[in-house]
């Protein structure tokens, strides 16, 4: 049976594992995710961070890290990334990550969540175009958000600084 939990400190390295693994053949990927996480966990900005775990092992994460907006609306954040191993995708575990951090930004009070992804997949969990939010240089299609409390606010997307980590 699968479990979703909070990170643990002797996660670290599995949970870097799973990214690599994860993105490795991902059409998408930078090959710099496993970095991206490591730098918002050395940087206090993983406002979420959960495992999927079965029988011990660890299968998948997911990090959330707060945004900034240019007209700055508080309380948003950015879900990703978002890994399963290659083996175990399409079964359900990655639903089970984005399902239990999305609750977790809703419980915590979070306004809203902004996404980098495959529209097809993530409008599911109730993320939509809204095109008073950009992230420059991205296809509009592919950048989606969810709000939870009150109305979409209009202006650029930022991500944390972490996000360029290479290394």
């Amino acid at each position: 049976m699968i479990s979703i939990r909070d990170e643990l400190p002797a996660d670290l390295a599995a949970i870097e594992a799973v990214t690599i693994e994860a993105f490795g053949s991902a059409e998408h990927s930078s090959g710099t995710e496993q970095f991206i996480v490591r730098a918002l966990r050395d940087s206090g900005q993983l406002a979420v961070s959960l495992v999927a775990e079965e029988n011990g092992r660890i299968l998948g994460h997911v990090a959330v890290s707060p945004v900034t907006i240019s007209t700055g609306s508080p309380g948003w954040y950015g879900l990703g990334p978002v890994s399963v191993v290659p083996g175990r995708q399409g079964k359900g575990i990655g639903t089970m990550l984005i399902t239990q951090a999305l609750a977790e930004l809703r419980a915590a009070g979070a306004v809203g969540c902004v996404v980098l992804g495959e529209p097809g997949y993530y409008s599911r969990f109730g993320f939509k175009g809204e095109p008073r939010l950009v992230l420059p240089d991205v296809p509009a299609e592919y950048f989606q958000a969810i709000v939870f409390n009150g109305t979409f606010p209009a202006g650029e997307v930022a991500y944390h600084a972490s996000f360029e980590a290479t290394a």
